[in-house]
């Protein structure tokens, strides 16, 4: 499950690399919707961030280039939104619209459990799925509280702080994994510091799927300066070696 974000460099581009990642196979998009100051973001994603907010990548234009996407692809696309941008927009608007536009669901960040009620409401209604974050250090009993207020899939971030590649991932992952499928139903992806194959082959016994993401992005910002064609093939390329090695 990639993570690209919008207007990095462009939303032309970005819709190319959205073909590309569902024509290999890729069974869900994560789309990062850029903002000034995200809570989770590691450096390379800031980045992207602030190059789509210098070049005035909007939301309207967001919502736009998805829906004509949508159209064409099979693929699930949902959003990494912050909770600001949803309240600016209208909490009931942005449901309304994103699913308009063929986001299948929204994941945020920002918004604690004990506040999400409202939004769950209107993701319901919608038939829209708000995806919910588990942490390491997440207590068992709040955990499972925010499995039973998710729908979509859970995701549980690997380890405690921002995103970004690491060399390694905590030994205690796959126990704290496995004891969360005992208690939800829902597909568990994991995200945060994911970004080689023999990370996701680490993971795959308990994982329904990985968010891989500043590994995705890293490579995109390299558009600006190779043909994007080879860019394209490239992430098309290491998208297949990680589905491998989860299939694997």
């Amino acid at each position: 499950m990639p993570f690209v974000t919008a207007g990095d460099p462009d939303l032309a581009f970005t819709a190319d690399v959205l073909r590309e990642l569902a024509s290999r196979g890729c069974p869900l998009c994560e789309l990062g919707i850029p903002y000034s100051d995200p809570i989770a973001d590691g450096p390379v994603i800031q980045a992207s961030y602030t190059r789509a907010l210098d070049r005035h990548v909007k939301l309207a234009g967001i919502f736009e280039t998805i829906g004509r996407l949508t159209r064409e692809i099979h693929m699930p696309v949902v959003s990494m939104v912050s909770y600001a941008i949803i309240f600016r927009h209208g909490p009931q608007a942005y449901i309304r619209d994103a699913r308009a536009a063929g986001f299948a669901g929204a994941i945020v960040p920002d918004l604690p459990l004990d506040e999400s009620e409202e939004l769950a409401e209107i993701c319901r209604g919608e038939d829209f799925s708000l995806i919910q974050l588990v942490t390491p250090t997440t207590p068992r009993e709040r955990a499972v509280r925010i499995a039973r207020s998710s729908s979509g899939f859970l995701y549980y971030v690997s380890v405690a702080g921002i995103t970004g590649e690491r060399r390694e991932l905590p030994p205690e992952l796959l126990d704290n994994v496995a004891w969360l499928k005992t208690q939800t139903d829902l597909p568990i992806c994991i995200g945060f510091g994911i970004s080689r194959p023999e990370h996701v082959h680490s993971i795959a016994p308990v994982a329904d799927g990985v968010i891989v993401g500043s590994a995705f992005v890293r490579r995109l910002v390299e558009a600006d300066c190779r043909p994007r064609s080879e860019v394209l093939r490239e992430i098309g390329d290491f998208a297949e070696v990680l589905l491998a090695a989860l299939d694997g």
